[in-house]
């Protein structure tokens, strides 16, 4: 890591809304470089969906050459249907970055609230805080989605930083 620092993806994935966050860290110092979502059209097939979501990932990573990315571990929902679908959501995703030749850490969204928030029953608006005053932004407007992006990438740096003064 030199003084460039690293640049980390975030990824929230959904088949209807996919989060992204992409941000830099030099020096102990976390920057936003660009956060958004990508909102598919429901009325196209599935796989359509999909490779709307592999493009726009695809394309991010083109742009920003991110060193690593970040992604929420699809929970399992009441609703397989569900579930499947935000399974299939995080797999374009993946691979997305896998072609890219990105390593991709996931995370338990309680993971991601207990690194930021202190606790892994956080609110959505005590995370959009925690990432709002660690990136130096306020009154973003951002979706729940971005975000969520944002925390996991956020999240992944203090995983890293950790990993790295425990000598793993």
């Amino acid at each position: 890591m030199g003084d460039s620092g690293i640049v980390i993806i975030g990824i929230d994935p959904g088949t209807r809304v996919t989060g992204y966050g992409i941000v830099r860290e030099v020096s102990g110092q976390v920057v936003l470089m660009d956060a958004g979502t990508i909102r598919t059209n429901t009325k196209k097939p599935m796989c359509a969906r999909l490779g709307q979501i592999y493009s726009r990932i695809s394309g991010l990573i083109s742009e920003y050459s991110p060193d690593e990315a970040a992604i929420e571990n699809a929970f399992v929902a009441s609703n397989p249907a569900s579930a499947l679908k935000l399974g299939q959501a995080r797999g374009a995703a993946m691979a997305a970055c896998a072609v890219s030749g990105l390593v991709v850490s996931g995370y338990e969204p309680t993971k991601v609230k207990q690194n930021l928030v202190g606790t892994g029953r956080a609110d959505k608006s005590q995370v959009a805080f925690m990432v709002e005053r660690i990136l130096g932004v306020k009154n973003t407007g951002w979706a729940n989605d971005t975000t969520d992006a944002l925390a996991i990438a956020v999240c992944h740096l203090n995983e890293r930083r950790f990993a790295r003064m425990a000598g793993k």
